[in-house]
């Protein structure tokens, strides 16, 4: 069963903001990463394709860790907002990016089946936000990671 979000915090980012090749829904040859809240935790699903190979059957390392990011970054937006008890399209724009990723493969991830990424706020600290991601595959969790994203200067956001 493929999973479809109705609302993400990425369809809000402001549009010179939405161009990111994991998760802006403006770039046309993206990945378009969707990111919510599922109770606590964030929740995005992605499912590799042929051209996410790394070897037959199995996804590339590189498409793995892009998944941790940009959840990662969505998931500090998101709990960015909830906050300071703002609706996700008010302004000004929270909008992180990373300041550290640290990514570990603990299984090969299968090619060809729906991922179910998730996230959970570790901590908020100024403008830092510390999230723990997991990838699944299956049931199985086949990757974790941490972000720490930073928010971006409101003089950087454009208008």
């Amino acid at each position: 069963m493929e999973h479809i979000l109705t609302k993400a915090i990425q369809d809000y980012y402001p549009e010179d903001l939405s161009y990111c090749y994991g998760c802006g829904r403006l770039n046309p040859h993206g990945n378009h990463l969707r990111s919510a809240w599922d109770g606590d935790e964030t929740v995005a699903y992605f499912t590799p394709s042929e051209q996410h190979i790394a070897i037959p059957g199995f996804v590339y390392g590189g498409l793995l860790a892009s998944l941790v990011d940009c959840h990662g970054t969505g998931s500090a937006a998101l709990a960015a907002y909830k906050q300071a008890e703002r609706e996700w399209d008010s302004l000004p724009a929270f909008r992180f990016v990373t300041g550290s990723l640290q990514v570990s493969y603990l299984k090969p991830t299968p090619l060809g089946v729906e991922l179910e990424i998730r996230g959970k706020i570790v901590e908020i600290k100024g403008r830092k936000v510390t999230t723990e991601i997991t990838i699944s595959a299956n049931g199985e969790i086949t990757v974790k990671g941490q972000v720490i994203a930073v928010q971006v200067p409101e003089n950087m956001l454009g208008k």
